[in-house]
């Protein structure tokens, strides 16, 4: 199950076709953090009872940064069996840690809360490292099915859309690859606000791992493959707030003194025993193999090819230091979108035109906003609306965001090419959906005078067409200030 939903989760981001999001966007809003935000009452009853029931089954089976510790750490228990140590819990960091998380969400530090965000962690790690590697691939098959007049797949701009969010998400890469190869799920229950909430939760869970200590031969073996490290086989206990219900200790047992159900009232932790030599370890579960080799091998890169017919080099766009950032069409207001939004990034890998990417300030750290020198925010696209699972873009419709204003154009005189090179042009005016854009001329009172373009803001609803097609660079001759509240026209 865990494998199932790993690939799931992984195959959500990683989709170039925008059409998995249809089947598996379920995937994201069972998350317990984005179904918090959302206010989504089914989703966080399921997943309380479920913890109350059946202890941390979500950290081991759902939690897709859970699953990806479990995959290191795996890998390292193949060549190291028998690894583990009992520890005692790391109280002083586990809650201070959630206090921090708590008190930087109601003080609306909204990086910090996106960085200790466990779902939100893997988004990045996906969208930053593992997605341009996924399309290069696609871009290679795109090329070879090309040659063989196929278009089954087809090419896609490979680009890193925020240097800041790319070394963060290295960096949170290498943080839990460390953790975990070292101490399995040490990630889980010292740094996730997550898991500590459901910590006390689990504690008071129905059914749990538990010894028959009339069976138990003080082997060891299961306190040496607990990677929550929270199995005494000494004393016999369980700290139930850091197990994750993973079952590894239930195989390991080679005399059937470790049971999963509801404890039996004589099923007490007893004296410390005596600690005998180790029986012959088995085989790790089979079924994490799928998941641990979903991208591990991937190093394909397709070389560029450059035709330019002998034409000069055309200068890329550079965006403009907006007054106020534009938020996704759907986010209601900056507000409500700085306190929702988790920088899970799963809008900027779904948005097909390209128009989102994360934010650089400090302030609204990898929360996405939009910037045209890609692309466009089409009127017909609801994409990003569609796959947010915590509520910060809430769902709007084709007709509902063809009318809704996230900014306004504004034209700027010195980098337009009708006056500073005297050319005809029109192209923000021709391309506007909304005909919010017309072109006058630049002289009131001449009207032969060049034809220049002027916006009426009653109309404009930000979607940055102007902006893109504008041929002046390096920056656009016409761009669009973001809106702090969206509403309709």
């Amino acid at each position: 199950m865990a494998a199932i939903m790993m690939v799931m989760v992984t195959l959500l981001f990683l989709d170039v076709s925008g059409t998995l999001h249809r089947f598996l966007g379920w995937t994201a809003q069972i998350q317990f953090l984005p179904a918090l935000l959302a206010l989504n009452v089914v989703v966080i009853v399921a997943l309380v009872l479920l913890t109350l029931v059946c202890g941390r089954i979500y950290c081991s089976v759902i939690c897709p940064l859970g699953i990806f510790q479990d995959i290191v750490s795996w890998i390292h228990g193949k060549r190291k069996k028998n690894r583990f140590t009992s520890s005692p819990e790391k109280r002083w960091l586990r809650y201070g840690v959630l206090v921090v998380f708590i008190a930087a969400f109601v003080a609306g530090i909204h990086a910090l809360v996106a960085l200790l965000a466990p779902y939100s962690s893997y988004g990045r790690m996906v969208t930053n490292l593992l997605l341009p590697v996924y399309q290069w691939c696609n871009n290679l098959l795109a090329a070879v099915a090309e040659r063989m007049d196929s278009y089954t797949f087809y090419g896609v701009d490979v680009w890193i859309k925020s240097l800041p969010t790319f070394l963060i998400a290295l960096a949170t890469f290498i943080i839990i690859v460390v953790l975990a190869w070292r101490g399995g799920r040490t990630y889980c229950n010292t740094i996730c606000p997550v898991g500590t909430i459901l910590a006390q939760l689990a504690r008071f869970s129905w059914f749990k791992v538990y010894f028959e200590a009339d069976k138990c031969k003080s082997c060891g073996l299961c306190t040496k493959n607990c990677k929550a490290s929270c199995i005494d086989f000494k004393t016999r206990k369980v700290d139930y707030t850091r197990c994750v219900t993973c079952g590894n200790c239930l195989e390991k047992c080679n005399f059937g003194a470790l049971h999963y159900g509801h404890p039996k009232a004589s099923a007490q932790p007893v004296e410390p025993a005596t600690d005998d030599k180790p029986a012959t370890d088995n085989a790790r579960r089979a079924f994490l193999v799928g998941a641990a080799i979903v991208g591990a091998d991937v190093a394909l890169a397709q070389a560029a090819k450059k035709v330019d017919g002998g034409l000069a080099v055309i200068e890329d766009k550079k965006p403009y230091k907006r007054s106020t950032p534009i938020n996704p069409p759907g986010s209601v207001s900056a507000k409500h979108f700085a306190q929702h939004c988790t920088a899970c990034q799963l809008c900027v890998a779904k948005c097909p035109n390209g128009v989102l990417r994360p934010s650089s300030d400090p302030s609204r750290l990898m929360q996405p906003e939009l910037s045209f020198e890609r692309g466009a925010c089409r009127p017909e696209c609801v994409v990003c609306s569609s796959v947010c699972p915590t509520g910060a873009i809430k769902p709007i419709t084709v007709d509902e965001k063809s009318s809704t204003m996230i900014g306004h154009a504004v034209w700027v005189k010195e980098n337009c090419l009708i006056l500073k090179d005297g050319v005809n042009c029109g192209n923000c005016a021709r391309h506007c959906p909304t005909g919010a854009i017309m072109m006058v001329p630049s002289n009131p009172d001449d009207d032969t005078s060049p034809m220049v373009p002027a916006v009426n803001s009653a109309m404009c609803i930000g979607c940055g067409t102007c902006e893109y097609v504008c041929p002046s660079r390096p920056f656009s001759a016409i761009y669009v200030e973001g809106h702090e509240m969206q509403r309709e026209i």
